[in-house]
Order: C-alpha cells, then structure tokens, then sequence
C-alpha cells in the first residue's frame, strides 16, 4: 500500500450466515455488526462495530483481503450504520449515484470469495 494512503476503516469477519453468500450473485452482500437481529443474521456476514477514522467517500478504495475495489458511491447513512451497527449493504455494480441511503456503492468486478477472518479495510488516497 502506498505511503499517502490512509487507512480509515479495518474489520474481519467474524461469522457467515447460512444464506449470506446467496447475494453474491447479485453482485452485493450484506454486513451486520453482532448485535443483528436473528432474522437478519442470517443473511449476512458478521463483523463487530467499529469506528471509521474519517469519512467514506467516492474514490476511496474498499479492499477485501488484499483485492481493492474502488469506492463509486456511498448513501449518506453509510458512514453512521457502519459505525454503529456494523450494517451495511455493498453492492458492486459501479454506481455513482447512491439510490439507497446505507449502500456503499463499488466497481463492478468480481467479488472474492468471503469466509471467516476475511478482513476488510477502506482507504483513503
């Protein structure tokens, strides 16, 4: 990673629900902190509620192991559930046009497989 980035976002995931993968071909999948509740839980991948270290915007880059995608959009509760419910949708379809208020928006490529531990971290160029 290059020196001028910054680091403002980092979280492993700590468990999958059974059907959490099934939105992966949807090109999206969802993320909840530990307190989801059940019914939700299973949908999604679990990750404990972290703070951001500064704001998450267009042009930052999400990177999932190691594997950057770039930030196209984010809806203006991105910022607030993510850090205090750990729920966010991603959704990699390159929109720049944020539709939906906690979607963060990416580039269109290929997700990576996603397992425990998968660590994600968002940087800021």
């Amino acid at each position: 990673m290059p020196q001028d980035m910054k680091t403002i976002y980092e979280n492993k995931v700590k468990s999958i629900g059974p059907f959490a993968n099934s939105f992966l071909e949807e090109n999206m999948f969802i993320l909840f902190g530990t307190g989801a509740p059940q019914d939700l839980k299973d949908f999604c991948y679990q990750i404990d509620v972290v703070e951001a270290e500064g704001e998450i915007q267009a042009g930052d880059k999400l990177f999932i192991n190691n594997v950057p995608f770039e930030i196209t959009s984010a809806g203006n509760l991105v910022q607030r559930n993510l850090t205090t419910l750990g729920h966010i949708t991603l959704r990699f379809d390159g929109s720049t046009t944020p539709e939906l208020p906690g979607t963060l928006y990416l580039e269109n490529k290929e997700i990576p497989a996603i397992e425990m531990g998968t660590e994600l971290k968002i940087v800021h160029e």
